[in-house]
């Protein structure tokens, strides 16, 4: 019969654990880049099903993760779109503003005069 050598079989063991993580991590990465998701630490650890900690002690992943964050962070989001659209239509809003509340107080102003006019026919009632 064979020895058998522990050391060998951990040694294995790591291997194949460590290649298994990888793949793990390589495809929560690529789900998070089909689905336009934030790549970072926290979000790549929970799609993939690792602890943080091995994300950041593995160098290769730890330097593709960061590589992959700095490139999102030159990409603007769809929120940055957004805000950017906003200032730009803020002089068209204000302006549509003002013309609904001039309407609304010439409203108001020809109800208070409807008003009085009721009061008046009451009181000629009375």
């Amino acid at each position: 019969m064979p020895k058998f050598n522990l050391q060998t079989h951990l040694k294995q063991v790591h291997q194949e654990r460590r290649t298994a993580t990888t793949k793990k991590v390589d495809a929560a990465i690529q789900r998070l880049v089909r689905a336009n998701e934030n790549i970072n630490f926290n979000s790549v650890a929970s799609e993939a099903g690792v602890a943080k900690a091995t994300l950041y002690n593995n160098l290769v992943l730890r330097e593709r993760i960061e590589s992959l964050r700095q490139q999102q962070v030159t990409v603007p989001t769809k929120k940055q779109i957004q805000r950017k659209m906003n200032e730009n239509n803020k002089d068209a809003l204000i302006d549509s503003l003002k013309r609904k509340i001039k309407r609304l107080e010439q409203e108001n102003k020809d109800l208070r005069g409807q008003l009085k006019v009721a009061y008046a026919d009451i009181y000629k009632k009375i």
